[in-house]
């Protein structure tokens, strides 16, 4: 019996990790501190005294030759995992993933492909700054030939995380390291499953959100608030970027005639314009409104407390834009923040929510 525990996302990539390597020796772990006692938030623990340092492999500063060298043994047969610690230390092998690893299978007419899994970290903490705490997903969701996933629930990221070791398209999983702490009924045993897309995480008839990664907690915070006062919505975790399957989204907006799409990266030129976009040129109209976009401002990442506070889009943010498009009044809106604050603890935009803690 595949019985379920209550863990964190991070001890989910973990057992994920630890099951693939263990029924396919050809799965290597490869990356900066994938030996370090802090284990990447805790997602390669043990993993070294497992399977010992030549299936997990401590790498130099060499992003570039790394990836190289990722490309060069998943099309030799092996089954890389590649580890950044950080999403920006991937820019500096971008060349190797953009036309090396995303274009082999088509340039070789079939021939040749590059199972390559690299695990990228985007999100925020205190001082991390414009360098070091970007959502940079829609630069690899540009690019055709890669798989782009990202995560929000404990149980899918170690089913998708698994199963992407297993196929043969070169899978960019990228993680908020605020994920990292939520908690959810994970299952002991990870299961192959098809990577196709959205899922709807909770029935509604009014509203249409959608969201990825950390946004589905804020979505699910905002839900809460908004069923007090009657308004039923409906969430889809988008799950997988790319291949982008509009199918579920437009099922659910051609009932509710409304969209939010919430995004962890900038509102210009992000997935949730794309989406946006997708929705606006098949379902013009049937919306009740024009679908509304939820995401961070045009400028950079900031380092400080002060304004990392007005910086990223919450629950309030959503529950604003679910006011535009229902039109419910002022003082339905005055209550709603009123009760988001009694519930919703006074802590820093910095750290995360200890609300998000699961099962979801």
């Amino acid at each position: 019996m595949n019985s379920s525990r209550n863990l964190t996302l991070s001890d989910a990539l973990c057992e994920a990790t630890h099951q693939a390597m263990k029924e396919n020796k050809n799965v290597f772990v490869i990356g900066e501190g994938v030996t370090d006692p802090k284990a990447i938030f805790g997602t390669t623990k043990d993993l070294v005294n497992n399977f010992g340092v030549d299936r997990v492999i401590e790498a130099p500063l060499a992003e570039n030759g790394l990836t190289g060298f990722c490309i060069g043994s998943a099309m030799s047969g092996m089954k890389p995992l590649l580890i950044h610690q950080r999403v920006e230390f991937a820019l500096l092998s971008v060349e190797q993933i953009f036309n090396n690893a995303a274009k082999t299978h088509y340039v070789s007419a079939g021939k040749h492909s590059v199972p390559l899994v690299i695990r990228m970290i985007i999100g925020r903490g205190w001082g991390q700054g414009p360098a070091h705490s970007q959502s940079l997903e829609p630069i690899f969701s540009y690019v055709p030939g890669l798989r782009v996933i990202m995560p929000s629930l404990a149980n899918d990221a170690k089913d998708m995380l698994y199963s992407a070791l297993k196929e043969k398209i070169p899978t960019m999983f990228i993680e908020h390291r605020w994920c990292h702490y939520v908690t959810g009924d994970v299952k002991k045993s990870a299961s192959k499953i098809n990577l196709d897309g959205p899922k709807v995480i909770k029935k509604g008839k009014d509203i249409t959100v959608v969201a990825f990664s950390y946004m589905i907690y804020e979505a699910l915070l905002a839900s809460e608030i908004l069923e007090k006062f009657d308004i039923s919505s409906e969430i889809i975790d988008l799950r997988i970027l790319k291949p982008l399957n509009l199918k579920p989204i437009l099922e659910s907006v051609s009932k509710t005639r409304t969209l939010i799409c919430c995004d962890t990266g900038f509102r210009e030129y992000g997935i949730s314009a794309e989406i946006s976009a997708s929705i606006t040129e098949n379902l013009f109209d049937s919306l009740k409104k024009p679908v509304s976009r939820i995401g961070l401002p045009n400028r950079p990442t900031p380092s400080s407390r002060a304004l990392a506070a007005n910086y990223y889009p919450t629950a309030e943010n959503i529950i604003m834009e679910a006011k535009k498009i229902l039109n419910f009044t002022d003082d339905i809106l005055i209550n709603m923040i009123n009760y988001l604050k009694e519930k919703k603890p006074n802590i820093r935009a910095d750290v995360p929510n200890p609300l998000f803690k699961g099962p979801f």
